[in-house]
């Protein structure tokens, strides 16, 4: 499992293109830090692709990405990715409450939210600004309390008309992810009890609330409409072991890099599938420095699971932070065999066998990986490391601009496009690639000196 920053962006032209239309989207355009595990992000797969389906959204497309943050919340900013707090994993209890978790992102993407809401913000931004304007021509008249009082009541006029349409929108997807999950054959009592966390989450109480200052309907009222929906269509869904069965793997190795190895290894007791339970001792010994433990555990996992290519993936990674580069790179080569178009378990060898002084082979996977996951900002410090030890220090600069682009320290970024540029054959594609960044980063510039 690594740590990774995710652009909100599509891509670095994408970056340069909303800077220079200055719009409030790239005010938001930060970076969000992700949990990125190539079994974990499998499991996840496992699980939305059936609701994807039923939400005629191409489930290979669209992914769901953890997000590092323990709370409890899921969100939608493209029609390509969900992302879900690895908070929101743990808590639910069951694979039905996770899928109608993505059934509702889901929604926001084939409902056309996404674009509405942009407008919505758009329109409430203009709204604030005028009462902005209103209130220092008050003030410029010796009226200061009455100024404050037209901005202040201006902005939560605005804030309120856009939350109401995010509320009728989240009323909406509500409704089409019960039906999504009806038609992929999967319980929408989950949606019910989903609502009902999210209400044992509301601090205040109802008398104290303002519905019209929240973004959501009241919890209560969204726990009817989905009862009221399982009432009415009933549930014909049946078990699903599959479904079981990722559903505690990803909560398994989720919980096992994120509590401490103590509470895991108590927990993983508890555990029904005999492999998981040996994963999570893995992970709990590994991050307890027990590479003896953690490698027979794994072991142990790998002998009922033996074409597991997580499996032979964590294995390698407990390795390679043990100093172990030559096992690892052996791991990681066993892991691409069996899924050679995962570009994490490729990122990942790569980083092996440029360990292990294969530099040259480790180009070819990274570049592999990249062609897969383009956005990998590990990948790409990787990369950078691995042109500069051929020589090819126009490279090197050009992957470190477009990874410091990506996490939006466009100044850096900026830095090492020049020289790029300077040291890049002009005209050519890798050259143009520099070109976007510096692109972004002048736009950038210009926008920091209004």
């Amino acid at each position: 499992m690594t740590f990774d920053r995710f652009c909100r962006l599509a891509s670095i032209p994408a970056l340069a293109l909303c800077l220079l239309a200055y719009t409030a989207t790239c005010l938001q355009a930060a970076s969000i830090r992700l949990l990125r595990d190539p079994d974990i992000e499998h499991g996840l797969s496992q699980l939305a692709a059936p609701v994807l389906r039923a939400a005629g959204l191409n489930a290979k497309r669209v992914r769901v990405l953890v997000v590092d943050d323990s709370s409890f919340n899921a969100f939608v900013i493209d029609s390509r990715t969900i992302f879900v707090n690895y908070g929101l994993i743990l808590k639910v209890t069951s694979p039905e409450m996770l899928q109608a978790v993505i059934a509702h992102e889901a929604a926001h993407i084939t409902n056309g939210h996404l674009a509405r809401r942009m407008q919505n913000q758009r329109s409430a931004g203009s709204a604030a600004g005028l009462g902005l304007a209103l209130a220092v021509i008050a003030a410029a008249a010796g009226a200061g309390e009455a100024a404050g009082g037209i901005a202040i009541g201006s902005q939560t006029s605005a804030l309120r008309g856009f939350l109401s349409h995010t509320r009728a929108e989240e009323s909406s997807a509500d409704r089409a992810a019960a039906s999504f999950l009806k038609s992929a054959g999967i319980s929408p009592q989950g949606l019910v009890d989903v609502h009902r966390i999210f209400a044992g989450q509301e601090v205040l109480s109802i008398a104290n609330q303002d519905p019209y200052m929240r973004s959501h309907p009241l919890s209560r009222d969204r726990i009817r409409a989905a009862q009221a929906f399982v009432a009415t269509y009933g549930d014909t869904s049946s078990p699903n072991p599959q479904a079981d069965y990722w559903f505690a793997r990803l909560r398994g190795k989720l919980s096992a890099f994120t509590r401490s190895p103590k509470w895991s290894l108590r927990r993983a007791k508890e555990e029904t599938h005999k492999d998981i339970r040996l994963m999570r001792q893995a992970i709990a010994y590994h991050r307890r420095n027990d590479l003896g433990k953690a490698l027979k555990a794994i072991d142990s996992a790998l002998s009922i699971r033996p074409n597991d290519a997580f499996y032979h993936e964590l294995k390698g990674q407990i390795l390679f932070e043990n100093r172990r580069w030559a096992n690892a790179q052996a791991s990681y080569g066993r892991a691409v065999q069996l899924a050679p178009s995962d570009a994490l378990i490729l990122a990942s060898y790569g980083r092996a066998q440029l360990a292990a002084g294969a530099v040259k082979p480790a180009i070819r996977t990274m570049e592999k990986s990249r062609s897969l996951d383009f956005r990998n900002t590990l990948l790409l410090r990787d990369m950078s490391q691995a042109y500069a030890k051929l020589g090819q220090s126009g490279l090197a600069a050009l992957v470190t601009a477009e990874r410091y682009a990506l996490v939006g320290r466009l100044d850096d970024a900026g830095l090492h496009a020049k020289r790029a540029t300077a040291l890049l054959p002009r005209g050519s594609a890798t050259w143009r690639r520099a070109q976007d960044v510096l692109l972004a980063f002048e736009q950038s510039q210009k926008r920091n000196r209004r």
